[in-house]
């Protein structure tokens, strides 16, 4: 298959662009760098260089494509409601130009808003400010083979630039690695290359669904996380208020657990990399730079 891939060079895409390359699939990415994409044209892949907001060139690309998969999101949380009105411009745009064709459209999403041990048959949060899976819906609403991958709200790695990178800056600046009341909320995790299997799997086998879970760790408890981070800095783990958090807080605090059993059964998915605690005693996690605490 010939597969457009948005967000090419992103921790999540770049996977994903590296997944179909080598079971034999041809893939055009789209990126904002030129520079970043250079290893993935070494690898075979073509890349593009525009931005989620060049719709026309969205249009074209995917219109020439067998399938789309959209990984690409503006993760400047200072511009979040911006951001997810980009994203869902884009999605809109993307289904136009699958629309009538029976090709899929993967788009990507996360737990948020939803229910504690949530399931692939479970609705997204209306109230959510992201809307990637509302606008999938949309598209699929006008014909379009259109389905949602909800990712783990830590998609993890040696590289991981996302929210348990976060929580290690902070608990370096703070002198303690914390956690939100009892610590009892839970987080799901799933390896960055496992991840990127479900949306390989998913096309292969002709996107039957809604929805699919890349989800590896189900709820992992977030005082469980906070206790890896300690042991590995030093430091003590306790419990702190909201305002030790910042705009993290609800974050921190929320529930952001759900079952995979359905993906795995009808992709034969099987998650083969670490577990999120195990992934995160490594040293390699603890070498990298700060990270901004403040949107």
């Amino acid at each position: 298959m010939h597969l457009f891939v948005t967000g090419a060079t992103g921790w999540v895409g770049s996977a994903v662009v590296e997944d179909l390359l080598a079971a034999g699939h041809e893939v055009t990415g789209l990126a904002r760098s030129a520079d970043k994409a250079a290893p993935l044209s070494a690898a075979g892949a073509k890349i593009v260089q525009a931005t989620l907001d060049d719709l026309d060139t969205l249009r074209s690309i995917a219109s020439k494509a067998d399938a789309v998969i959209h990984t690409a999101f503006n993760h400047d949380f200072s511009k979040f409601i911006e951001s997810a009105e980009q994203d869902r411009r884009a999605i809109q745009a993307l289904g136009v130009a699958l629309e009538g064709s029976n090709r899929p459209l993967l788009v990507t999403s996360g737990l948020s808003g939803l229910p504690r041990g949530a399931t692939e048959a479970d609705l997204p949060n209306p109230a959510s400010p992201r809307k990637s899976e509302e606008a999938a819906r949309a598209a699929a609403s006008r014909g379009v083979r259109a389905a949602t991958v909800r990712l783990a709200p830590s998609v993890h790695g040696l590289g991981d630039y996302g929210f348990v990178p976060l929580l290690i800056r902070l608990a370096q600046q703070k002198g303690v690695s914390a956690y939100l009341g009892e610590g009892n909320n839970c987080w799901a995790g799933v390896y960055r290359r496992d991840a990127a299997r479900v949306y390989r799997l998913a096309l292969e086998q002709g996107v039957t669904e809604t929805v699919y879970h890349a989800i590896a760790d189900e709820a992992v408890p977030f005082k469980a996380i906070a206790e890896v981070i300690g042991s590995r800095l030093g430091v003590p783990v306790e419990s702190r208020d909201r305002e030790h958090f910042g705009w993290f807080a609800n974050m921190a605090g929320a529930d952001m657990s759900a079952s995979s059993l359905r993906t795995r059964e009808l992709l034969g998915w099987k998650p083969q990399g670490p577990n999120l605690l195990a992934d995160l005693d490594q040293l390699g996690y603890y070498a990298g730079g700060p990270v901004a605490l403040d949107p």
